[in-house]
């Protein structure tokens, strides 16, 4: 069984940064893809990025060029790194890790972008 434990939610102002981190524990296979999508009220999951194993990344255009996503293989760690904040980044925030035959997800953390 695969666990992922989310932290780095919270409350920011428009234009601000954030970090997400994720930390992954249990039967992890070495290859495997790890990444975030986000849930806003009302509307459905999105994907926000993603990173495999050997460290190919690919983002949602609404975030690219704002948003960075990196793992530590080392730690079974990944993160998401949040510049330039809007209010339409407002969400929950899963982290996700993919391998063959299975999919596991964090429980979420909020993430609000307000002034």
């Amino acid at each position: 069984q695969v666990q992922l434990v989310e932290s780095g939610g919270g409350l920011v102002q428009p234009g601000g940064s954030l970090r997400l981190s994720c930390v992954a524990s249990g039967s992890i296979s070495s290859i495997n893809v790890m990444g975030w999508n986000r849930q806003a009220p009302g509307k459905q999951r999105e994907l926000v990025a993603t990173c495999t194993s050997s460290g190919t990344t690919n983002y949602a255009d609404s975030v690219k060029g704002r948003f960075t996503i990196s793992r530590d293989n080392a730690k079974n760690t990944f993160y998401l790194q949040m510049n330039s904040l809007k209010p339409e980044d407002t969400a929950v925030y899963y982290c996700g890790l993919f391998t063959t035959g299975s999919n596991y997800w964090g429980q979420g953390t909020q993430v609000t972008v307000s002034s």
